[in-house]
């Protein structure tokens, strides 16, 4: 239990995280199941509320769609349902769109011009859906077209 408790201590981790650690420390699969629940019920674990803080987090570094969220949280160790409660907690209220126009603008402000074709490829890499990347590009191109 101090060896879990230590390890959480240093950075916030979720229940998949912390079982491996357990194992990889030679405790046993039943014994790493008792500290874990242990754990969850002192409220040091959480997926969910892991979830929600990583997502604000990694947000406010780059904007990204909810599949590439959704993926990135599953590699962490997040059961997809607790993903998806998470991310839709996170988006409420927040258009994909104005995320999309987030990252395209983050992109530019690195001095390069992002061309219809990338800036498609960029969005799809950053798991933004169909629907948002069709509106999005045809936005640019149709201000691109005005200017």
């Amino acid at each position: 239990m101090h060896v879990a408790v230590r390890y959480l201590a240093r950075w916030d981790r979720t229940v998949s995280q912390v079982d491996q650690f357990l194992c990889r420390k030679g405790a046993s699969p039943a014994q790493a199941k008792r500290i874990i629940d242990r754990l969850v019920d002192l409220r040091y674990l959480n997926d969910c509320a892991y979830a929600e803080r990583w997502i604000e987090s990694r947000l406010a570094r780059q904007p990204m769609g909810r599949e590439r969220l959704k993926a990135e949280l599953q590699a962490k160790g997040i059961g997809e349902a607790v993903a998806e409660q998470a991310i839709g907690e996170s988006l409420r209220g927040i258009d994909e769109a104005v995320l999309a126009q987030q990252a395209l603008k983050a992109r530019q402000r690195t001095g390069r011009r992002v061309t219809p074709v990338q800036a498609v490829r960029l969005l799809r890499q950053w798991g933004f859906e169909e629907e948002t990347i069709d509106r999005i590009i045809g936005a640019r191109s149709g201000r691109e077209g005005s200017d």
